[in-house]
């Protein structure tokens, strides 16, 4: 859901636990419909897989109109206007059945999460992308130290390079999320603050871009263009990379590839570090607990790293900055684990997970390495 960011800074979906754990719940649920995949139909990861229905309109809502007085104030935006085209949107079903958690107990399984993503239709499909697109993703990678590989795994694992951006009109996915996110979540009211947010960003945006609010379709939380990117981050973080004048993230694969670069920027990706290193444990003097409790973020010297039970070798020894222990989970299986630096970091700002950072990885590798002759 792209991006829809699991950190409120971030373009992607909220709180990247829960989330992992119905992406995998998804993964076994499709499995049935890979053959639909392999001749490029819709499956139903992206969105939705078929086009939702509509519920009842927020017309009638007064918490809707006093939001949309709200934000017409605060945006200095015309208060009818913004009332009428809040009014027609749709309260969409579906979408608060996507973002309510799956049951507790689901097993993380990073394998078969890697499988939706790192397979052969993607792969050939980003081979595709990158040669048509060579030229734009070569300059994305010298304006900003973005390789294209981590661009182009972006935007495989997120809309198979737009072939699946989503169905559902980004006005009804916004204020269902905004005035009836499920109360069973365990955050739902800081969820639905953040989606208020972004419902009066998205409002402001398409009234001053002169996008019609009511035709603008994407993910199920909200999430736009080959990039899956949330209103907020296409007006912080969008640019225009093909010079004609527009932020077309739609319609522009250039646009889309630049902005996921400058996103990642933004983010301090730093040129030529690598996103991760393999690793093994010393048992002896491993100290798990404490090499777990930064979780993904980059904390550990190359020193303390090892003086906890790590061990590194080749590259990793010279790596000047800080690590994390990644663990990847293999539900039954053992987890996987590598050393993440701060690039693995800078993707999961993108998508507050592991789980998806890995993928972006692994996809993108395997399309460079269809690349080479």
């Amino acid at each position: 859901m792209a991006p829809l960011n699991l950190s409120t800074t971030s373009s992607k979906w909220p709180h990247r636990h829960w989330f992992v754990a119905l992406m995998l719940v998804l993964a076994c649920a499709l499995s049935a419909s890979a053959a639909a995949a392999k001749h490029g139909k819709r499956t139903a990861w992206a969105a939705s897989p078929q086009a939702p229905l509509p519920g009842p309109g927020y017309d009638q809502r007064l918490d809707a109109m006093q939001a949309a007085d709200d934000i017409a104030e605060r945006q200095k935006l015309d208060r009818d206007w913004v009332r009428q085209t809040l009014g027609q949107a749709r309260y969409v079903a579906a979408i608060a059945k996507a973002v309510t958690p799956p049951a507790v107990g689901v097993a993380k399984n990073w394998q078969l999460y890697r499988s939706r993503f790192v397979e052969p239709l993607r792969i050939r499909a980003g081979l595709a992308f990158w040669q048509t697109h060579r030229d734009t993703l070569q300059r994305a990678e010298q304006e900003t130290g973005v390789p294209a590989e981590i661009i182009v795994g972006v935007l495989g694992v997120e809309t198979i390079y737009g072939q699946q951006t989503g169905n559902f009109r980004v006005l009804d996915a916004l204020a269902t999320l905004t005035f009836d996110f499920p109360a069973s979540h365990p955050r739902a009211a800081e969820r639905s603050a953040y989606f208020k947010t972004e419902l009066e960003q998205f409002l402001s945006w398409s009234q001053r871009s002169g996008r019609d609010p009511l035709t603008l379709k994407g993910s199920y939380a909200g999430a736009m263009g080959l990039p899956q990117f949330m209103p907020s981050s296409w007006v912080k973080y969008a640019v225009d990379f093909d010079g004609d004048g527009l932020v077309d993230l739609q319609n522009s694969p250039a646009d889309a590839i630049g902005s996921v670069a400058n996103y990642f920027k933004v983010f301090n990706w730093q040129p030529g570090l690598a996103t991760h290193f393999p690793l093994e444990f010393e048992t002896s003097r491993l100290d798990m607990a404490a090499l777990m409790a930064p979780d993904i973020l980059p904390t550990f010297s190359v020193e303390n790293f090892q003086a906890k039970g790590v061990v590194l070798s080749g590259e990793a020894l010279k790596h000047p900055g800080k690590l994390a222990l990644i663990e990847l989970q293999n539900g039954d299986a053992p987890p996987s684990y590598v050393a993440g630096t701060d690039n693995f970091y800078a993707i999961t700002r993108y998508n507050w997970s592991s789980y998806y950072a890995m993928a972006v990885i692994e996809l993108g590798q395997a399309v460079a390495q269809a690349m080479r002759p």
